[in-house]
């Protein structure tokens, strides 16, 4: 209780509330107090209120009982209490060192703060506020004892200690909730980035290796017309690294000076649909609405979109007619690709990564609020997506199927 380091784990937690000890298991920093303030006490009653040797050497039990208790952090609440007042107690009965009363106070904010159960701290925390009646009853008669004054210095310490364990628990929950809040920050910073990379090295070879096949196959027969593909595939390299480059830029420090080029949008979708027909995939673009205005997370949502597609297409139907159309409207941005052409195949070796593909378009649209709907249709494959402009509408869900 009380520490500096406050742990994060649920076990800890859990020792927290029961009045257990810090993660790293070292004695905590009132642990580490409360044998010296016993011997103060010890001393200030000697001196103030002296008696016998008998009735000292009982207070000194009880300040070596607070020194054991502090040196043995699993030593019960119950018996360190047992330990305390007993002699407390019992020094009373010859009417002096009624200072060490202090001593009972002491332990109600140990038995608050470390009791390790609800049963253990209401019978350690009654028999302590029983104990001012106890030593009035045991006093000489005449003596007088102000019982009610100490009950009341017995409390006090008590409440507050209760008050200070519940603040722990509270203080430690938060550091945990905040962990798991950093994990999940960090777990989706990596989803993005996968996506990316994703996207930029698949876009980027698919279109490469349509080039190079190309090139390969009429090498022999038009160098020309390799030349051009090859030129093409390098063009389509470049612009790949660009964007690669672009994505692990946000990686970078806040204290690196580097200015990190801006991400594409909704305006940079014509130049997937040049780098597509210049790979040799058919494609027919409309476009309408104004794109320049659309918001940046809006924008590259659907780029990305637009490129997971493209590269689909090109990689499982090359031989197809597709059709790419974006819409600006009033309150949401939509994009549609449809393939005209045989269906892929739902096995082979890229299997795995059309699902993969697919999964990280429905994540990119279900991040900026939007819906995406995929599946064949009329002998071709149908991605249709709408993403809300931000600001302006919340997203809803749409069962319609494509």
């Amino acid at each position: 209780m009380w520490r500096f380091d406050l742990p994060r784990s649920r076990s800890t937690v859990d020792r927290v509330a029961r009045g257990g000890i810090g993660a790293s298991g070292e004695p905590d920093l009132i642990r580490a107090v409360v044998p010296g303030v016993a011997v103060v006490v010890l001393v200030v009653a000697a001196v103030s209120d002296p008696a016998g040797w008998r009735e000292f050497g009982l207070l000194l039990l009880a300040a070596v009982a607070f020194l054991f208790w502090s040196r043995r952090p699993r030593l019960p609440v119950l018996v360190l209490s047992a330990a305390v007042l007993v002699p407390v107690v019992a020094s009373q009965h010859s009417g002096a060192l009624e200072p060490a009363m202090f001593l009972v106070s002491l332990l109600a904010i140990v038995i608050a703060g470390w009791a390790e159960s609800t049963v253990a701290l209401a019978v350690a925390g009654v028999a302590a506020l029983a104990s001012p009646l106890v030593a009035a009853a045991l006093a000489p008669e005449g003596q007088g004892f102000a019982w009610g004054i100490w009950m009341m210095g017995i409390a006090f310490p008590a409440l507050i200690g209760l008050v200070f364990r519940r603040q722990q628990v509270l203080a430690t929950q938060l550091l945990q909730a905040q962990g798991q809040l950093a994990e999940q920050a960090v777990d989706e910073e990596r989803r993005q980035i996968a996506r990316d990379v994703h996207d930029l090295v698949g876009h980027g070879l698919a279109a490469m290796l349509l080039q190079v096949t190309s090139a390969r196959h009429v090498l022999r027969r038009d160098a020309d017309s390799a030349d051009e593909a090859l030129q093409v595939a390098e063009d389509v390299g470049r612009q790949s690294m660009l964007e690669l480059r672009r994505t692990v830029a946000l990686l970078r420090s806040e204290g690196d000076s580097a200015v990190t080029p801006p991400l594409p949008g909704l305006a940079g979708v014509g130049a997937l649909i040049d780098a597509a027909r210049a790979g040799g995939l058919q494609v027919e673009y409309t476009a309408s609405g104004e794109h320049n205005g659309v918001d940046p997370g809006a924008g590259l949502a659907v780029y990305r979109i637009a490129q997971e597609s493209l590269v689909n297409a090109a990689r499982h139907a090359p031989q197809a007619r597709t059709l790419v159309s974006t819409s600006v409207e009033d309150r949401w941005v939509a994009l549609e690709v449809e393939s005209i052409g045989p269906l892929p195949s739902k096995s082979g070796p890229d299997a795995e990564r059309r699902g993969y593909g697919l999964q990280g378009m429905r994540e990119r649209a279900e991040g900026a609020g939007g819906t995406l709907q995929t599946g064949p249709k009329d002998g071709g494959w149908l991605v249709r997506c709408r993403v809300p402009l931000a600001g302006r509408v919340p997203a809803t869900d749409e069962a319609a199927a494509p």
